[in-house]
């Protein structure tokens, strides 16, 4: 299986949930469900395909990274879904699902590389999924965070608050655990637990960024608005660490993470 049939599983899975999204706003939680994860089993068997034929983990590349942040974004959503029952996160996690998925439709030219020695590593994969993972459960939070703010009619319940704050404690849980994985991961590549390398940096940055806001949502449980702008802030630190310094020029001459 190759990038070359990326579109015949990615189109069919959209259109499940996007399909499933519509039933969600209409209050059919059976049929948004099950077509929620029909679209999720087609695309996970495109990922598996891949994998197979790759003879390695597809989380080599940025795109393959995408491939897997679009399946957890799925995933995420139908378990927020099935948890707090925002019939709207469906649709949300299915447009942004999408927008990676057009990325990788449109640039298939990234995905053609093998892997390098230094990935050749026992840490490789469960350092980039639970990555993956973080990045989607901390986006799905982020979602909730701009509904809150912009969408949300009236004032913001104080149980709202307290899922966005689930959503952040799991995410955080395992962007700890990315960060512990990737550490293991440089002792054993590279003989240093920590380097300050440029993503090592603003891994940290977005680390201490969610830190943050737990921290703050702790000790100012009424200043809602405010913890929600930190959220935000926090997200567009995580977009900095996980592509933002691909475009930064000292990162590109320097960073051992950029490939």
């Amino acid at each position: 299986m190759s990038w070359d049939i990326f579109g015949w599983f990615a189109i069919p899975a959209v259109f499940c949930w996007g399909i499933a999204a519509f039933f969600a706003w209409k209050e059919r939680r059976p049929v948004a469900l099950s077509l929620s994860l029909v679209g999720l089993l087609i695309y996970a068997a495109f990922v598996v395909g891949l994998w197979l034929s790759l003879e390695r983990p597809p989380l080599r590349t940025q795109g393959e990274t995408r491939l897997w942040y679009s399946f957890f974004l799925a995933l995420v959503g139908i378990i927020v879904y099935v948890r707090w029952r925002y019939k709207w996160i469906l649709s949300f996690t299915t447009v942004l699902a999408l927008v990676f998925i057009c990325v990788n439709l449109f640039k298939p030219e990234i995905h053609n590389k093998t892997l390098m020695p230094a990935l050749m590593s026992p840490w490789f994969v469960p350092h980039v999924i639970v990555y993956m993972l973080s990045y989607a459960i901390l986006g799905a939070a982020t979602l909730v965070g701009i509904y809150l703010l912009f969408f949300r009619r009236g004032g913001i319940s104080e149980n709202e608050l307290l899922q966005t704050d689930n959503l952040v404690y799991v995410g955080q849980a395992f962007l700890t655990f990315g960060m512990l994985f990737g550490s293991l991961w440089a002792h054993e590549a590279w003989g240093t637990y920590w380097g300050w390398d440029p993503k090592e940096t603003w891994a940290a940055i977005t680390w201490l960024c969610y830190l943050l806001y737990i921290l703050f949502r702790r000790a100012r449980p009424k200043a809602d608005r405010a913890a929600l702008w930190l959220l935000l802030f926090a997200f567009l630190c995580l977009q900095m660490c996980w592509w933002g310094i691909n475009f930064l020029q000292s990162a590109r001459a320097t960073s051992i993470h950029v490939y």
